[in-house]
């Protein structure tokens, strides 16, 4: 508050100040409103709407029928391809999302050194990263791996006749998954920043006890990184039943429909036969295995992440 004196009386008069006006609740939600209604409009609405979708029969063919739960029956009960897709995208998520990590931490224990132009080499590894996924990506890898592609001429040069690794039922597959193994970079990058919070003290210690750099990984940096490690899991398991581009673009889903990921098998049912109910479930569907993956993950990370705070007497929360 601010005190000044009235000109007719000559009382003091307190006044409130330029700040004070703005003790309400409403200037903050004056503040963030561009989110707000960014995050209403574009996020909960539609997945309201698809939610309502989900129990309808949806075609743009033909008016909205309201048909419950038969989609999520016909899916669990009489659709194969749900079940193909559901195996395939597990297939790949538990052989990417552990090879990246692994990638990832190697390089990153790479680069937390101290040499000269360590920036550049940061900087050129993270690079395919910021491409990311995308279509570009994906027909470079597809004529990478192709009958006539780089990785054949690498290979015959050796006297090793190569194939048709996204053509071939046996390998289309591990050519995604090598794919997104090759993208660490944001894993790496964060894998990075967790190592220089260890303290250096703890590697001195343990040397001067006679630890090797082996013992000193499994039980110095493991334990003090597993909050990273945690994290990078998370957003790995949540991208990877995501995936879409490669498979798209790469193999469309063959061949005989050994790339056939859960991601693809929904966007055929909506944009292709124009089953948008039916493929509003499906992602009803897949939002919930998410759900389910995040949950298992954290329910163990109890007895494998390591948090400062505890090794002081804290309590994890």
């Amino acid at each position: 508050m601010e005190r000044t004196t009235s000109l007719a009386t000559g009382t003091p008069v307190r006044k409130k100040s330029f700040l004070k006006r703005w003790d309400s609740p409403i200037a903050g939600y004056l503040f963030i409103s561009p989110w707000l209604i960014g995050f209403l409009a574009l996020t909960a609405y539609p997945m309201l709407l698809s939610l309502y979708y989900s129990f309808t029969n949806y075609t743009l063919m033909k008016p909205i029928e309201w048909i419950g739960m038969e989609n999520y029956n016909r899916i669990f009960t009489t659709d194969e391809k749900f079940a193909q897709s559901i195996k395939i995208t597990f297939y790949y998520v538990l052989a990417s999302v552990p090879l990246k990590l692994i990638a990832a931490l190697l390089v990153a224990m790479l680069l937390n050194r101290a040499v000269r132009g360590i920036s550049i080499y940061r900087t050129a590894i993270y690079f395919p990263s910021l491409i990311g996924a995308s279509i570009a990506v994906s027909l470079l890898w597809k004529n990478i791996f192709g009958v006539d592609g780089f990785f054949n001429k690498v290979l015959g040069i050796f006297g090793i006749p190569g194939t048709g690794w996204v053509t071939n039922p046996d390998t289309a597959l591990w050519s995604l998954i090598v794919l997104s193994v090759w993208q660490f970079g944001s894993s790496m990058v964060i894998f990075l920043a967790g190592l220089k919070q260890i303290p250096t003290d703890l590697y001195e210690a343990s040397a001067v006890d006679g630890a090797g750099k082996l013992r000193q990984f499994f039980k110095i940096t493991l334990p003090m990184l597993s909050p990273t490690l945690y994290f990078n899991l998370i957003m790995g398991v949540i991208n990877s039943f995501q995936v879409f581009t490669p498979a798209y673009v790469i193999t469309g889903g063959g061949p005989m429909n050994s790339t056939y990921v859960y991601a693809l098998y929904l966007y055929e049912r909506a944009f292709s036969r124009y089953q948008l109910g039916y493929s509003s479930s499906l992602a009803w569907i897949m939002l919930l295995l998410i759900v389910a993956a995040a949950v298992a993950i954290n329910l163990t990370s109890k007895y494998w992440v390591f948090y400062e705070s505890e090794s002081q007497g804290g309590k994890r929360k």
